[in-house]
């Protein structure tokens, strides 16, 4: 059979069994793939006309690419809460047909800017929209601090953190003034405890707190919410939100009252929900989102690229100053060039 290629939007596509299957919770599922969290988005974040999955079937196979249908092409369906953005397929042996069937599908939008990506899904799709008649580039365009625990227990793990770190959380574990909790159930008034402790934190303004808010309600419902509260003579200083997930533990958000910072409750809550998803969760990875942040590295041991695709249509005529100045700049960074299209280079 051939294949067959549509756009649909997302209440169609909560209609569709096998697209609820693909973008569904499971076992290796991640919160940014599923269909639930792109529908938040479209509530809360984004124009809802706007986005939409491209589908591609052959037979028993299917691959899905979320995106946003702009005036300027075609763009991610993910916002500063996205760790990533990335197409799924249902057989990994289809992928190459499939997704270049969904860059075929885009042609009409003359252009597509699509990251942040891991990089085998971005040397995937960068694959499929070169055979689909696509020109463009892969470029590494933020940072993903990751922990592997390779079966470790949180002993064996923290015996591997840098010694200030751990002399930190000893001494001021010692002395008691800070108390923590980890509640998986979602609580208003703990909610609303995280909420004041990001406003008086160093963090920029929260940009839609109701996503957020519906997002951790869902992840409760679900028994996947991670909320680590530190408090001082019953005040929250310090707040934590992580979900767990397809064996890995996400970090959404931290935040701690700047004020407090002598006794570093947020450090000490770090530390106990480290020590809750590796040893009770029994997680295989844990995710510190992107971003380069130079604390991130004393928790976490190794770190990996995400990549942004930028393509275009030879045809749109309206995009040749934009296929210009890339053909430059790949003319100035020749090696710079060649590892955006070799995976082995990129690696």
């Amino acid at each position: 059979m051939g294949c067959t290629v549509y756009h649909a939007d997302l209440q169609e596509a909560q209609a569709d069994p096998a697209l609820a299957v693909l973008l569904g919770r499971s076992p290796t599922s991640a919160p940014f793939d599923r269909l639930d969290w792109l529908a938040l988005l479209a509530e809360h974040c984004l124009p809802a006309a706007e986005c939409r999955i491209a589908v591609a079937r052959e037979d028993d196979a299917i691959a899905v690419l979320p995106f946003c249908r702009k005036p300027e092409g075609a763009a991610s369906l993910g916002t500063w809460y996205s760790f990533f953005v990335r197409p799924l397929v249902s057989d990994p042996a289809r992928a190459p047909a499939l997704l270049a069937a969904i860059a075929r599908s885009l042609a009409p939008a003359g252009a597509a800017r699509l990251g942040p990506m891991p990089e085998a899904e971005a040397l995937a799709l960068a694959a499929a929209f070169r055979a689909a008649g696509w020109i463009g580039v892969t470029e590494p365009c933020d940072t993903n601090h990751v922990l592997k625990l390779a079966g470790r227990n949180f002993d064996q793990y923290w015996t591997a953190r840098p010694g200030a770190l751990r002399e930190t959380v000893r001494r001021k574990t010692a002395r008691g003034k800070v108390s923590l909790r980890i509640e998986t159930a979602f609580s208003a008034p703990d909610w609303a405890a995280y909420e004041a402790i990001y406003a008086r934190s160093w963090k920029p303004e929260e940009g839609n707190p109701e996503f957020l808010r519906a997002f951790a309600r869902g992840e409760a419902a679900a028994g996947a919410l991670r909320m680590g509260l530190a408090e001082i003579d019953g005040e929250p200083v310090a707040a934590q939100f992580w979900t767990v997930e397809g064996g890995t533990a996400w970090i959404h958000k931290l935040a701690h009252d700047e004020t407090h910072r002598a006794h570093s409750p947020g450090t000490l809550l770090t530390a106990a929900l480290f020590r809750h998803v590796i040893d009770i969760d029994r997680v295989h990875t844990v995710d510190f989102g992107t971003g380069d942040n130079p604390y991130k590295r004393d928790w976490m041991e190794s770190q990996r690229p995400r990549y942004a695709l930028q393509f275009y249509r030879p045809a749109a005529v309206g995009h040749w100053p934009a296929l210009a100045r890339l053909a430059a700049r790949r003319l100035l960074r020749p090696r710079a060039a060649a590892a955006l299209v070799s995976p082995q280079a990129a690696g």
